[in-house]
């Protein structure tokens, strides 16, 4: 496979005869996670933007000894560029965001995209991509990161800046939204959203893979990353609680050390899935559960796994996450919700305990009605409508501006 960027698109009407069609926009994301990390936000957007726009997923750098500094580019099926800086080890913090710039712009000059739209995952990115100019600059805030462990100092100062040069800003949540709604004059709330018919394919059942198929019912699931947001502590006690129980856990460990975690007879850690198959596990739960425990790096938090969870036809407890409270908990005036919430371990074991014994049909028809009115393609379809809308000023204020130009030289 060529490692050329999309450019030039052509078209024979008479043999012998291209026709040139519209150059696609770039769409260049600057992103903090792996493309091939966890199937979440970026991915489910990105790869429904690569249906119009070239789409490149720039991700952080790899280090390798002895190597010099190169991009490793590959095309995802839905057609997503991801490039991944590679540096040698031991390289100067200094050098490495300079031989990331380099990188950054040799790539772009590769492209003949019509218009340049910079879609920022982390504000470290201004870091090496800060002197760029592009025609739209989208800021999705999916997490507070500057709450996460291990995150760099300058981390909420570059925010700022971004949050100033942007031309739009989406939150992943509720919370997030109030966090930042105040802070830039275009912020728009953006929830977890799902491709509903994906996670539904659960509730068809299915062969459970040969990892699950040893586990004793009733199987309580949970599947995500797993690190400092997860109480492991609850986990341990709701499987103390209850050995008759079997706690199914899937996701990558990361950040935490993984000796610290709840190693029971009845906790089963089968370590991360790929996306596709996550249904064929699903199929084989009894209930989800969502153990997050409440600090600085859960406070903005809106679960994707709620809705995923809901979908695939799973009752689903979770602990007092703000944005799960508000979105799927039990209604203001008093009526029950999509999803159980709980705090300490007696009263999570007794929720889960009445999620079990739940009647499936009345609550289902709750669900599929709640599920209807949300999905990614709906979610990107608005996104891109305020893209294309920023993209139609921005050329508008550089025609003004070239008039201008013109004018004070004396052309018009």
């Amino acid at each position: 496979m060529s490692d050329a960027l999309p450019g030039t698109a052509a078209a024979s009407l008479v043999p012998g005869q291209a026709v040139a069609r519209p150059l696609p926009s770039m769409l260049l994301c600057l992103s903090h996670l792996r493309w091939d990390f966890v199937f979440q936000r970026p991915q489910h957007l990105l790869t429904r933007a690569a249906r119009t726009y070239a789409v490149v997923f720039f991700e952080e750098p790899i280090f390798h000894p002895g190597i010099a500094p190169r991009l490793d580019r590959r095309q995802t099926p839905e057609g997503v560029t991801v490039a991944v800086p590679l540096l040698p080890e031991g390289m100067p913090a200094g050098a490495a965001v300079a031989a990331q710039r380099q990188l950054l712009d040799e790539l772009l000059a590769e492209s003949a995209a019509a218009s340049l739209i910079a879609w920022f995952y982390t504000p470290m990115a201004l870091e090496f991509a800060g002197h760029l100019a592009p025609a739209v600059t989208v800021y999705d805030c999916m997490d507070e990161l500057s709450a996460f462990r291990g995150a760099p100092p300058r981390m909420l100062t570059l925010e700022q800046e971004l949050i100033s040069r942007a031309d739009l800003v989406f939150t992943g949540g509720r919370s997030l939204y109030e966090a930042k709604r105040n802070r830039h004059p275009r912020v728009s709330c953006f929830p977890s959203s799902i491709d509903t018919s994906h996670f539904a394919a659960a509730r068809q059942g299915a062969d459970d893979p040969a990892d699950q198929a040893g586990i004793p019912h009733p199987r309580i699931g949970f599947f995500g990353v797993i690190d400092e947001r997860m109480d492991a502590g609850l986990v341990g006690a709701l499987a103390a609680a209850r050995p008759d129980w079997s706690f199914v856990m899937i996701g990558p460990v990361v950040k935490i050390d993984p000796a610290d975690l709840p190693r029971l007879p009845n906790v089963h850690w089968l370590g991360g899935r790929s996306y596709p198959e996550l249904p064929r596990y699903l199929a084989g739960w009894n209930a989800g559960f969502m153990p997050f425990a409440l600090n600085e790096s859960t406070k903005f938090i809106s679960p994707t796994k709620t809705p995923e969870f809901l979908a695939a036809g799973l009752p689903v407890v979770s602990t007092a996450i703000t944005d799960v409270v508000r979105d799927w908990g039990p209604k203001a005036d008093g009526g029950p919700g999509l999803v159980e919430i709980a705090a300490e371990p007696v009263a999570f074991a007794a929720a889960l305990q009445r999620v079990l014994e739940q009647a499936g049909a009345p609550w289902l028809k709750q669900v599929d009605r709640r599920l209807a009115q949300i999905s990614w393609d709906q979610t990107w379809a608005e996104m891109d409508g305020q893209i294309e809308a920023a993209l139609r000023a921005a050329t508008r204020q550089k025609s003004g501006a070239d008039t201008t130009t013109m004018r004070r030289a004396g052309h018009v």
